[in-house]
């Protein structure tokens, strides 16, 4: 009886001391608000060390929970992170009907929390854990169940949910990589991608534990080391193999941006304190798969990692890993004639990727492994180690070098079509300039700092759009043209443009100055035409040409035609004159541009077939 009397005792003296705690820590009242904009933006907990509120996040801000307390203010839990960031003139309003709601200058509202059980209090935990309350005192909703990218002493991750990285260490929302705790028991990391695509070949950590207990926790305890917990209370698994604890220590779990999750601790002793990792996942950073995209390899350097595209591959996006590297060449189909001299086969020693093959060879030696892909218009890479020879087709993801592996990777990819910069003329006319013509290779760069970053667009044109420019060195007026895609037929436009008018030069024919042949970018540098197009000038009300200029006009497009069909060793056929593909100069002289669609004569060819050529509703005079 004494016993029952004591425990009694006992659990109204822990009944009070929690309600205590509460009533000491429920320190966001109903309608109480905060703004970006002056110090009152954070609501803080007793201890000063967390608070919850507005943080700066690149030119706007975000709301989350950030440790006040010490210098670097880090973020550790984030509302609604892949949210844009609000401006200054935002509201955090804790409402008189018990529901927390950021509001935008817009009117866009965001609930945290339950919107649909409104709070009575409201508390920023010393623990950092925000909490929502209800009127007798229950908790229903906190911010613990919930976690971003951290746990935090005496926090757990549950079943079924995970860490998400951030998108890099200034923008906190989701990034490439996540920590599951999965139902079955075993705590893996995965590339963050829906879940319905994961594979366990998409995992590069494990914990082991399948299997060995349903409901399973991480436990980030407050001892400060990690552990899987059953459903029963029983510890599976330690995670880290000892305590951490320092004097005076501030402590968090972390799925970093590169993909590791690791334990960190910071010292609040010292001023100069920065954080320092007590424990990693993994020691290798390209161990986490997905840190580069497809058709790269992860590299370890001094530095930390770097990301590499294949040979004959540029960034898809330039300077983002993630977004993967594409061809800088046009691959020929199965279907075309090609030949195996139009490629290369390129060895990246110690680097393999985890594809399966599509076909697996025995081969004597490496070279019969190369001889292979030559020979097999399928093959676009392969995977070479003892006589074995394993064949891929792209795109090739987690790919990574390392001297522990003994494979070589062979990589084809296609020689350039261009590889020289001068183009030999053979057309002979009284308006021809020499023998020879030299084209300017252009870099990417400079044509964007020509047009400004491709400021002011004056037109389109088959594959490609037309943008004014201007010559840095000698403030003359060009119009570049870019593809837009560099297809097979935006390649093939390329190419045509630079066998046809490069061949050429007329006083009817727009002038072709210059190129860019720069990993996936193809653009034409023209003479720039003051007056437009053709349309423009017919159709336009202002400044109409009279009937002696417009028959000025038609004579030219004439004679430049002429040129084209008769006067040249190589005759082309344009097969895409129209109003729009004339030009007209400060003399209103007509010129015929756009030779995307044009076809090649050989000289003793005197006819030609050729599929529908240019635009619907208007064919080309010369193909009637």
């Amino acid at each position: 009886m004494a016993c029952l009397r004591l425990l009694l005792l006992l659990a109204f003296v822990l009944l009070f001391a929690s309600s205590d705690a509460q009533r000491r820590e429920s320190n966001i009242s109903l309608g109480s608000f905060l703004t970006p904009q002056d110090q009152n933006s954070s609501w803080l907990s007793n201890s000063g060390l967390y608070a919850f509120g507005f943080y700066k996040q690149g030119d706007g801000f975000s709301v989350g929970i950030f440790m006040a307390g010490i210098p670097q203010k880090t973020v550790v839990w984030t509302a609604n992170r892949d949210s844009p960031p609000v401006t200054r003139d935002a509201t955090l309003q804790f409402t008189s009907e018990g529901r927390l709601v950021l509001r935008s200058t817009t009117g866009e509202e965001q609930y945290i929390g339950v919107q649909d059980r409104p709070a009575s209090s409201a508390s920023m935990l010393n623990s950092s854990n925000l909490v929502l309350y209800s009127s007798n005192g229950m908790r229903i909703w906190e911010s613990f169940n919930y976690p971003t990218d951290t746990l935090l002493p005496s926090q757990y991750l549950r079943a079924e949910n995970m860490l998400v990285s951030s998108a890099s260490e200034s923008d906190h929302s989701s990034g490439l990589f996540c920590l599951r705790m999965q139902s079955d028991g075993n705590l893996v990391q995965y590339p963050a991608k829906p879940l319905s695509t994961l594979t366990t070949s998409d995992a590069y950590y494990a914990s082991g534990t399948n299997g060995r207990g349903d409901n399973m926790s991480l436990v980030f305890d407050a001892g400060i080391y990690l552990y899987l917990l059953n459903s029963t209370g029983v510890n599976i698994m330690n995670i880290t193999d000892r305590q951490y604890l320092i004097e005076d220590g501030v402590y968090l779990m972390r799925i970093d941006v590169d993909g590791i999750f690791r334990l960190y601790s910071y010292s609040r002793r010292h001023s100069n304190s920065t954080w320092s990792i007590k424990w990693s996942s993994s020691n290798d950073k390209c161990s986490p798969k997905g840190l580069c995209g497809f058709n790269m390899y992860c590299i370890r350097n001094d530095q930390g990692t770097d990301c590499k595209c294949l040979p004959g591959f540029d960034f898809a996006i330039k300077g983002n890993w993630s977004s993967g590297c594409e061809r800088n060449f046009v691959a020929d189909t199965c279907t075309d004639e090609r030949s195996s001299l139009d490629y290369n086969i390129e060895e990246l020693p110690n680097t393999s990727w985890e594809n399966y093959p599509y076909s697996t060879l025995q081969v004597q030696e490496k070279e019969g492994c190369k001889q292979a892909c030559s020979d097999d218009c399928n093959c676009e890479a392969e995977i070479y180690t003892e006589g074995e020879c394993r064949k891929q087709r792209l795109p090739l993801q987690y790919g990574r070098r390392s001297l522990d592996d003994s494979n070589v990777a062979l990589i084809k990819w296609k020689r350039n079509f261009y590889a020289y910069k001068k183009i030999n003329l053979s057309c002979q006319d009284v308006e021809l300039m020499g023998d020879e013509v030299s084209l300017r290779s252009f870099t990417y760069e400079e044509l964007e700092k020509m047009t400004d970053g491709f400021k002011e667009e004056i037109g389109k044109e088959s594959f490609g759009t037309v943008y004014k420019g201007t010559i840095l060195n000698s403030q003359k007026e060009v119009a570049v043209k870019k593809l837009d895609i560099v297809l097979k037929e935006g390649e093939r436009e390329f190419q045509n443009e630079m066998k046809a008018i490069g061949r050429t030069h007329h006083k009817n024919l727009v002038r072709l100055l210059g190129y860019c042949y720069e990993g996936a970018n193809r653009l034409l540098v023209y003479e720039y035409m003051s007056n437009g197009s053709l349309a423009d000038t017919l159709f336009k009300p202002e400044n109409k040409p009279c009937w002696e200029e417009r028959l000025g006009i038609a004579c030219g497009i004439a004679r430049g035609i002429l040129y084209l069909h008769e006067e040249c060793a190589t005759q082309i056929i344009h097969c895409d004159i129209k109003p729009q593909n004339i030009l007209i100069d400060e003399y209103r002289r007509a010129k015929i541009s756009d030779f995307g669609l044009a076809k090649l004569l050989k000289p003793d060819q005197t006819k030609t077939y050729t599929g529908i050529r240019g635009t619907r509703g208007s064919y080309a005079a010369e193909r009637i």
